[in-house]
């Protein structure tokens, strides 16, 4: 059986969301789509759940972080090139998005990381597996 990964974060505008992961490059799966989430397509198997915080709260009895003074998960995305790590970087940063960590030449990588317009982090990484 091939797994599914859905990574659930509480975003306060839904509709701001789905345009900022539009920009980026994502698409969106409207089946699992609606006034309280959105479901951004990372890859075949990997897939953001993003939730209004009312119906993120129905999943948890935990209280929910703000993501902009505390950091609850770090979400590492690999790139195909160090090009797409900038290409994707700069789009964050044009549509809302804040660049947390400037691109880094880390050898035979390549990363960078962004918050969204709610906070999360998101990391763009880029493994030349050519040089290790």
């Amino acid at each position: 059986m091939s797994r599914q990964i859905f990574v659930n974060l509480a975003v306060s505008d839904i509709e701001r969301s789905r345009r900022f992961f539009t920009a980026l490059g994502f698409s969106i799966n409207e089946q699992f789509s609606n006034e309280v989430a959105v479901c951004v397509v990372i890859a075949d198997n990997i897939f953001a759940m993003l939730l209004k915080p009312e119906f993120y709260s129905q999943f948890t009895s935990k209280n929910l972080c703000d993501a902009h003074s505390s950091s609850e998960v770090l979400l590492c995305l690999s790139c195909s090139s160090r090009t797409e790590v900038d290409t994707i970087g700069q789009a964050a940063e044009d549509n809302g998005g804040r660049i947390a960590r400037p691109g880094q030449d880390q050898g035979p990588m390549y990363g960078l990381s962004f918050e969204d317009p709610d906070g999360h982090t998101w990391e763009l990484m880029y493994m030349d597996m050519q040089s290790s």
